[in-house]
């Protein structure tokens, strides 16, 4: 997935900036590697045993691994899988969300930022949220909130420290007149952008099934349809509605909704019937052609990740507590069933309450680590 950002960026970027995209994308996915072997994987996975009021994880610190082996950590013994694919797995994730924040910042960031924030985004704030819906935390466990493969966890996370660094980065050179009305910055190369949305799109065929954390999991070809349909729908919703809303076809935005799709089905894939996954893409698509041209009247986001990672990743969230199949709530032992079966609210809520946490934790934290370092680089 780490290549199919790259080419996205790449194609969204100025042909001046190309080559610190790609160094950027290698550097932040080495960096990750590191730092969540070290710290993150043992915060979010895991076990708690008291530490900081079950905040977070306290074991599993640095692990080594063994041919075969299982470790020990609550949230993920339930897969036979090896210890290593597991903590490969997950680390995966981690990369994936940072990524996202690298997407909003485009073309004005100082490299050593890179650098400076993906430190203590692997180590402390991806794997906070991650402990708390992923591994066993109070969301999860406490309120029963759902977030199969990563709506909230990985996306909401990665656009919301995006934001933040944003609001204290400001636009690019040129990107708004006097009159505060948005210039265009075209990217310089289309088609390898949507290459990279090709790429992501096949990506996410390991993203959301490998959540089951068995490939033999009955579960996990129902996910890779749902996946798919959403996807699908989501690209076919952006494309009809950028054609009414400007009477043309924008090759970027119509990859914008696949991705926005995308991220939106990755909470319920593994709850949600086919038929639901269709409209959750459709209006993920809807919303992230909307959201593009909303936020580019305020922000300079140039590759649409606010959009496309934080509010798809919101309604994903949110969809949850709509269209949660009560049997695939209870197969995956979080939760229970959607209004549309239930007639309940209560799913909402969990879905609602996990969405404003993730938000309000991530921003304070992101908008801290990079007021200090702004003040300090």
């Amino acid at each position: 997935m780490q290549a199919g950002f790259a080419m996205l960026e790449v194609g969204f970027a100025r042909m001046k900036n190309v080559g610190t995209v790609v160094a950027k994308v290698v550097v932040n996915l080495s960096v990750a590697s590191i730092m969540y072997w070290l710290v993150g994987f043992a915060l979010a996975f895991g076990a708690a045993n008291g530490w900081l009021f079950n905040l977070i994880g306290a074991t599993g610190f640095a692990p080594t691994f063994h041919p075969g082996s299982v470790i020990d950590l609550p949230a993920i013994a339930t897969s036979t899988a090896p210890a290593a694919a597991k903590f490969f797995f997950e680390f995966v994730f981690c990369a994936v969300s940072l990524a996202i924040v690298w997407g909003t910042m485009l073309e004005r960031t100082k490299f050593i930022v890179y650098i400076l924030f993906a430190i203590p985004f692997c180590a402390l704030i991806y794997p906070l949220i991650s402990h708390w819906l992923f591994g066993g935390g109070w969301l999860m466990s406490m309120f029963g909130s759902q977030d199969f493969a990563g709506s909230t966890v990985v996306h909401l996370t990665g656009a919301t420290a995006g934001f933040a660094g944003l609001l204290l980065l400001g636009p690019r050179i040129g990107k708004y007149g006097r009159d505060r009305k948005p210039n265009a910055i075209p990217g310089h190369n289309m088609p390898i952008a949507q290459l990279g949305v090709l790429i992501l799109w096949f990506g996410w065929f390991g993203f959301n099934p490998g959540s089951t954390l068995n490939a033999t999991n009955l579960h996990f070809a129902d996910v890779v349809v749902t996946t798919n349909l959403a996807a699908a729908a989501g690209a076919l919703g952006a494309m009809l509605t950028i054609y009414r809303v400007q009477k043309s076809l924008d090759v970027g935005m119509i990859g914008n909704g696949a991705i926005a799709a995308l991220v939106a089905i990755t909470a319920p894939s593994g709850y949600v019937q086919p038929w639901a996954a269709v409209i959750i893409g459709a209006v993920a698509g809807v919303i992230v052609v909307y959201g593009v041209i909303a936020i580019d009247k305020w922000l300079d986001d140039p590759v649409g990740a606010l959009s496309a990672h934080g509010l798809a990743g919101i309604w994903g969230t949110l969809s949850c507590g709509l269209f949660t199949d009560p049997a695939l709530a209870k197969f995956n032992g979080v939760g229970q069933g959607g209004l549309f079966y239930t007639g309940s609210f209560g799913q909402l809520g969990a879905q609602a309450l996990a969405v404003t946490v993730a938000f309000v934790t991530v921003f304070s934290l992101s908008f801290g680590t990079f007021w200090v370092i702004k003040k300090t680089v």
